[in-house]
């Protein structure tokens, strides 16, 4: 039996999930505390005392606890009473629609509208065939066609692009990053001489404003070739985080499987909802109105119709949100077991595990991630408009400031707070505060994962999805007789692209976050799990508040 003196190299442990003698930071902070005759964290700061975990890992035991088990029976009573009103609505529906009223005249024997005449829905809708045309025929024809070839391409796409960041993330970034400049200055000198030549568009905008907006426009674009030149630096460091990420993702593509059947799973959810919803719309009854002496009939729809529309309307925004909280925590879950993975073993069902997690246990934790999301942004967007509206008054914007720094502190605790959840199994609350701790306990930050990994990844998501629509377009110009109308279903094909692709992007900033939440367990553990992931992420800048004792205790963190 090795003594107590004995210590065990990082990263080399028989056993990574065992925390080490001595943490990696733990020999910086007591030779920063013997010099400046300062306590140790311990003894000085609340946040480590023994109250918090001394030793935070992804949960592995099955079955997990469940958790947050009022708001999970919350969103099953909203769910089920949605169904079974639906089902009552779908049941008790009238035979004859709003769109029938026509059809009824007012019988003064009953009191009552009886049916009088038979309905030209039949007609109106052979009309409409015959002004479709055959030529909209032809281009709705060529745009289905158009559309499925996408879908079917966007796989590979995908695909290409996921190895081209793991191999090649330099070079693609690289390449990408000059028509982050060339597209605006195009458009912008694109939209100057186009108004010139133009008669109408010279007379109402004269010659001075045109170029005061030209040079405006030029300026804005010098700002952002300004940005990327000061940050070059961050740039690199975004590289390889995004090279990491797509490692990651790289060696669990189960979840490009699984992630697109979460998606086709809620619009299968969907569907009886929306089902239940028209019908919901044909209860009610044909009723007489007066108006000038004139007796008619018109639909009066049932009072309870609309409150079960709101009903119906929050069951669904409920669910996407809770849709997208629970892909972040498959997500997560599936690439912390990934990251602590020992070398000499593999994993196994960690995608199936996830699942079981976050649709068993978790699921309440992922429904109250959902509704706080879904509230968020319902105030976020009230205020967004509030805003609009030119609501002026001091109280008033008094009032929006608050509210958006209530909505940032928000945004703050939430970061990584499903992460958190995935990985170690806690309360929605218990994550937020413990990730919270976490990360100010190893001296990181909340806010210092690379926003420029977002913004780059979206840059070339945008420049690919505009390739492939000027490839498409430049096909269906010469191989079909659209003419000006394949410009519209190639900027149709430019829109899945893009959305297929912004898909991408999502996983991978998710992947950025929980690698990320991963490297902050290890430096609280005193361990290595992934070595090439702490060269890069070592780098990422430090939580403010502790950027002088940062710097004393650990250069390479600087």
């Amino acid at each position: 039996m090795a003594s107590s003196g004995d210590t065990t190299v990082a990263g080399k442990s028989s056993d990574v999930y065992d925390p080490p003698s001595k943490p990696l930071l733990s020999t910086y902070i007591d030779e920063f505390h013997h010099h400046h005759h300062t306590p140790p964290p311990s003894e000085s700061d609340p946040s480590s005392s023994s109250h918090y975990p001394a030793n935070i890992t992804y949960n592995y035991h099955s079955p997990r606890p469940i958790k947050d088990i009022p708001f999970l029976l919350f969103f099953l009573l909203l769910v089920l009473s949605a169904f079974a009103f639906g089902i009552f609505a779908s049941i008790n529906k009238n035979p004859n629609p709003p769109s029938s009223a026509s059809a009824f005249v007012y019988d003064i024997s009953s009191d009552s509208c009886v049916k009088g005449r038979r309905s030209s829905i039949f007609g109106e809708r052979v009309l409409f065939l015959n002004l479709l045309g055959s030529n909209s025929h032809y281009i709705l024809k060529n745009l289905i066609w158009t559309l499925v070839v996408t879908l079917i391409l966007s796989i590979p796409i995908s695909l290409f692009v996921l190895f081209s960041l793991k191999h090649f993330a330099k070079q693609l970034v690289y390449i990408s990053l000059p028509f982050f400049v060339i597209v605006p200055i195009f458009l912008n000198l694109y939209w100057f001489v186009a108004c010139t030549i133009s008669s109408t568009c010279s007379e109402k905008f004269p010659l001075g404003y045109r170029i005061i907006v030209l040079v405006f426009v030029l300026l804005v674009i010098g700002v952002i070739v300004w940005i990327l030149v000061v940050n070059w630096s961050r740039v690199e460091l975004t590289v390889r985080i995004i090279r990491v990420a797509s490692d990651a993702l790289s060696n669990n593509l189960g979840l490009f499987v699984v992630l697109p059947g979460l998606i086709l799973g809620l619009l299968v959810y969907y569907a009886p909802i929306v089902v239940f919803m028209v019908f919901a719309r044909l209860n009610g009854e044909m009723v007489p109105r007066e108006n000038h002496g004139i007796v008619f009939c018109e639909w009066k729809q049932d009072s309870w119709v609309p409150a079960y529309y709101a009903l119906a309307i929050l069951t669904m925004l409920w669910s996407a949100a809770a849709m997208v909280e629970a892909q972040a925590y498959v997500i997560s879950g599936t690439i912390a077991q990934w990251y602590f993975l020992k070398e000499d073993s593999k994993v196994k069902r960690s995608i199936r595990s996830s699942l079981r997690n976050a649709f068993g246990p978790s699921f309440g934790t992922v429904c109250f991630s959902g509704l706080l999301i879904s509230v968020v942004r319902m105030v976020r967007a009230a205020v967004d408009s509030a805003a609009n509206e030119d609501a002026s008054g001091m109280v008033n914007l008094i009032l929006r400031c608050c509210v958006n720094a209530l909505l940032s502190a928000f945004d703050f605790l939430n970061k990584f707070t499903i992460n958190f959840a995935a990985i170690t199994g806690e309360a929605y609350c218990a994550s937020a505060k413990l990730t919270y701790e976490l990360l100010r306990r190893n001296l990181l930050s909340a806010v210092v994962v690379e926003t420029v990994s977002t913004r780059l990844l979206a840059g070339i998501t945008f420049v690919l999805s505009a390739i492939y629509a000027i490839v498409v377009c430049v096909i269906l110009k010469y191989g079909s007789d659209l003419g000006a109308d394949s410009y519209i279903v190639a900027a149709m094909a430019f829109v899945v692209v893009l959305i297929v692709l912004g898909l991408l992007v999502h996983v991978l900033e998710n992947v950025i976050d929980t690698v990320y939440i991963c490297y902050a367990i290890d430096r609280d553990k005193g361990e290595v799990c992934k070595p090439d992931v702490h060269e890069i992420y070592v780098h990422l800048p430090i939580s403010r508040n502790h950027h002088n004792l940062n710097a004393r205790t650990s250069p390479l963190l600087v």
